[in-house]
């Protein structure tokens, strides 16, 4: 097995900056090897066939859903969901929760924590675990923006989905050299309603939720009292779990959280230069 590539330098990708150097890579292995990794693939990843089988058994319909560890304004848009497609006469939706296995930004939770994290969320009843499949999603993440959101869309077909919740990812990728987000926040709706091949894939908006200071917990945004709600930003969250501080109850179950910050004490751990313990089991 031998692969040649050649890259270019100064490149732009997702408002981010790469300095690469042209060079050439020869790569070399017993095609052996890859039995092994089908092998430890199979312990964590199901193809989509599998995937689509899975969900047929536990139920008629399936929606999709993304990346990032689970709060519960996300589990409210993924409760929120089911009950508004069991209103239109589904019998018993399934929420398919597909964390992204591949590269991710460095700031970003990895697969594994994220992972623990989920179960917690599990355990803890914010999902119903009879009515959501856990797998993992085994793709990069690009920050490419709509032609990302694509890509998301069309592999979660391939799993079985039905429906898919779509959020503003394309909103958050900045623009490279101005200080302002590149897309619009609607734009991967649009998107979506335009690409060809998406047309047996409902697309579900994604409703804004947030902390609402009065009923202490998280709901849909009212913009008709905009001074009771809180707004959590994915920095503010880092920040929080990095200073090991809580956030407002209601925010996130307590094991989710504790397993966030038990992350960002990993590589406290690591920068002081002690071996960081390893996830707990």
């Amino acid at each position: 097995m031998e692969e040649e590539s050649a890259l270019d330098g100064n490149t732009q990708q997702g408002g981010m900056q790469f300095d690469l150097e042209i060079s050439l890579l020869y790569l070399g292995k017993d095609c052996s090897f890859l039995e092994k990794v089908r092998e430890i693939s199979r312990l964590f990843f199901r193809s989509p066939v599998e995937e689509k089988k899975k969900c047929l058994r536990a139920g008629d319909d399936v929606e999709g859903y993304g990346r990032n560890p689970v709060h519960n304004g996300h589990a409210l848009l993924m409760t929120d969901t089911r009950r508004r497609l069991l209103k239109m006469g589904y019998k018993n939706p399934v929420l398919l929760l597909h964390p992204l296995g591949g590269f991710t930004k460095a700031d970003d939770v990895p697969l594994a924590w994220r992972m623990k994290q989920h179960q917690k969320v599990l355990e803890d009843g914010v999902l119903d675990p009879e009515n959501t499949v856990v797998s993992i999603f085994p793709s990069p993440m690009h920050y490419l923006g709509p032609t990302e959101v694509q890509w998301h869309a069309k592999a979660r077909i391939n799993a079985g989905a039905n429906f898919y919740i779509v959020g503003r990812d394309p909103a958050g990728m900045g623009h490279p050299v101005e200080k302002r987000d590149l897309y619009d926040a609607d734009h991967d709706k649009k998107v979506l309603s335009m690409a060809p091949g998406l047309e047996r894939l409902n697309i579900l908006p994604f409703k804004v939720a947030a902390y609402d200071k009065k009923q202490q917990k998280m709901e849909f945004f009212d913009p008709s009292r905009p001074q009771d709600f809180l707004f959590i930003s994915g920095t503010k969250m880092r920040t929080l779990a990095k200073n090991n501080e809580s956030p407002p109850d209601g925010f996130m179950c307590l094991g989710g959280w504790e397993v966030y910050v038990q992350y960002y004490e990993s590589l406290a751990a690591n920068d002081s230069g002690r071996v960081p313990q390893p996830i707990p089991a």
